[in-house]
């Protein structure tokens, strides 16, 4: 670089180098200069984070992605021209400096950045890019509204936390991927172009130019396919997998995301827990140096269901469900009996010093319960000077003694009471649970609690659509102590909302893995058996005609020696987002689109132009009012 050029302007105000790029690259980032190179002439590129003028000298803080560097242009050290161009330059102008890093004076060393101690007395300078001015600050302090920051993603990505993110990402799939493949997995990729397979949510779906009237669909995800790699004698596949759903979205949902897709033969679950377990240990510690205490514990659906009314719970704070069904079943409340007769049964969850509730406290509690299907909320409040309840009045102080027992409630404690049928009251108890425990701060957001939950129920019937379902994957195979009630299922007298149905029973070797309340995983064994899978989608409503279109070749490939196989697909934008404590998903994927399946950024969905549609044989009906 030499001191009589810099960038100039066209007369149509576009700006232009007066040199070639070449002579301005930089010879060390932004985050790399130290005491050690006091005294060396470099050259830095960047873009302008800050600009000051104290007394006449410039201080410019360039950053990059590895960090911050301040530099000083003094007057007396360059020449009016370069001084000049040196104090145009504003917030998110792209730079090139020439000069010799120099120790900062004592007392001004700034600690929080990496190279604090020195700073860079510029000689030489140049505008590679000029910016118009950014509608929000580059700044982790500043954060702006989410839907500025998508609408211009590539100035929210330069935040440094956004780059620190991506770093995690980057380093948590490198990490998956040596594992795995110290594990004996090959990593396979599967097509995006495939045929549709619906499988709960709805299909993207891709017209084929070169057959009218015919569609791909994007794959929801490659579990039809990575069933075939087992047919076809892999033995262990992983890909990082793209997959695409047409669903609504919320925080931890998107409508492309990426997972962490495996699949094994020959094994039984414990074999693929064992895998994915010492695949997480390994990312956490390469990543973040972080142990993660294995195995991780194992609950049956039943029994999670029954200790937390979730299947997701989150174990980072105590507060487990209680039953007090024996003991409110021939209380003097008449609705707890009455529950108790109808089958239905009376639990509850004990709050740690909630005694001191307010009156509103409590009715807001009450609407919560009431929008999630509660017919009310039960409480006691066990103050100093006595208990305070409506319900006081029609219980004993037996009964109430024999509640403190069972829930372990203390001076100062409050007991919340829902009574109903079994699964709603304790879906409802695990709401209001996991709602006290964000509000009252009984979450230790240090701890990472993982646990496994299994043997879901196979079916579940929907009472509006009048059907049966599968709760999970329709090629879940069921528990073989529970084979024997789908022919049962098929003759019995029993209706199908009853729990009693022989199909309601019927649990699945299917597992989730949950991490701090946020499904983690989901995976399973698969049915290898043609008439075994087809049985199951004629229970679900699919005819052999309607699955021979469907599924023709995956049936098909379980008639040619499939191996007994199962799998797991992991969501990497959730370990991230857990990983780097992120609200929602969005913020761990590069381009994300917003709750309404829109990218601000590039404005999509967006209309084709009519050649498009003609070449696609495509026509737009306007949708009926």
């Amino acid at each position: 670089m030499t001191n009589d050029t810099s960038s100039k302007r066209t007369g149509k105000g576009e700006f232009r180098l007066t040199r070639p790029f070449a002579a301005l690259k930089r010879t060390h980032n932004l985050g790399e200069l130290n005491l050690t190179h006091v005294g060396q002439t470099v050259r830095l590129n960047g873009w302008v984070q800050q600009y000051r003028n104290l007394g006449g000298i410039l201080f410019l803080d360039c950053r990059d992605r590895y960090g911050i560097t301040q530099l000083v242009i003094n007057p007396s050290e360059v020449t009016p021209q370069v001084f000049d161009l040196a104090a145009s330059a504003r917030h998110e102008f792209v730079i090139a400096a020439v000069g010799k890093v120099m120790k900062r004076p004592s007392g001004t060393e700034n600690a929080k950045i990496a190279t604090g101690e020195v700073e860079l007395h510029v000689n030489d300078f140049e505008i590679l890019n000029t910016s118009k001015t950014p509608p929000f600050e580059i700044s982790d302090q500043a954060p702006a509204n989410e839907n500025l920051r998508l609408e211009y993603r590539y100035l929210d990505l330069r935040r440094p936390t956004m780059q620190a993110i991506f770093k995690l990402r980057h380093e948590v799939a490198l990490a998956v991927r040596e594992s795995m493949s110290q594990m004996g997995f090959y990593e396979i990729e599967t097509p995006l172009l495939m045929r549709s397979t619906p499988e709960g949510a709805r299909d993207y779906v891709v017209p084929s130019r070169v057959h009218p009237g015919k569609f791909y669909a994007l794959p929801q995800s490659p579990q039809l396919l990575k069933q075939i790699l087992m047919v076809s004698g892999f033995d262990r596949y992983f890909q990082l997998a793209r997959c695409l759903r047409d669903e609504d979205l919320r925080a931890d949902r998107q409508p492309e995301h990426t997972q962490i897709d495996i699949e094994m033969s020959f094994v039984q679950p414990e074999d693929v827990w064992e895998s994915v377990e010492r695949a997480l240990a390994h990312v956490f510690k390469k990543t973040q140096d972080r142990d993660i205490s294995r195995p991780f514990p194992r609950y049956t659906y039943a029994e999670i269901m029954n200790r937390y009314g979730s299947d997701k719970p989150d174990l980072r704070f105590g507060m487990e469900i209680i039953d007090l069904t024996a003991v409110a079943g021939v209380s003097g409340f008449p609705v707890f009996p009455e529950t108790v007769k109808n089958d239905g049964v009376v639990k509850a969850i004990t709050v740690a010093g909630a005694a001191n509730f307010s009156r509103k406290q409590i009715d807001d509690l009450t609407e919560f319960v009431r929008g999630l299907g509660a017919s009310g909320l039960g409480y006691i409040l066990r103050a100093s000077d006595g208990d305070k309840s409506p319900l006081v009045k029609h219980l004993s102080e037996d009964i109430r003694a024999k509640f403190y027992e069972l829930g372990a409630v203390k001076n100062g404690d409050a007991l919340f009471i829902i009574s109903g049928a079994p699964l709603k009251t304790e879906k409802i108890l695990g709401q209001l649970r996991l709602k006290l425990g964000k509000e009252l701060g009984f979450i230790d957001k240090s701890q990472l609690k993982f646990l496994w939950v299994k043997q879901f129920p196979l079916f579940e019937y929907d009472e509006v659509a009048k059907r049966w379902d599968a709760m999970h994957n329709i090629v879940s195979h069921p528990l073989e102590d529970d084979l024997a009630l789908l022919p049962e299922g098929e003759t019995s007298a029993i209706p199908p909302t009853d729990p009693r149905h022989p199909w309601r029973r019927i649990r699945a070797n299917q597992y989730d893995l949950v991490l701090n309340g946020s499904e983690l995983a989901s995976g399973g064994i698969r049915i290898n058996r043609r008439e075994l899978q087809q049985n199951v989608l004629n229970i679900l409503g699919i005819s052999d005609e309607r699955a021979e279109r469907m599924f023709g070749f995956l049936l098909s490939a379980l008639e040619y020696g499939a191996p007994p196989h199962g799998g797991i697909a992991l969501g990497l934008d959730r370990l991230v987002a857990q990983m780097c404590g992120a609200d929602s998903i969005r913020e761990v994927i590069a381009f994300p689109k917003t709750a309404a399946a829109t990218s601000l950024m590039e404005d999509a969905p967006s209309e084709l132009e009519q050649t498009q549609l003609d070449e696609l044989h495509l026509q737009i009906v306007a949708r009926p009012v």
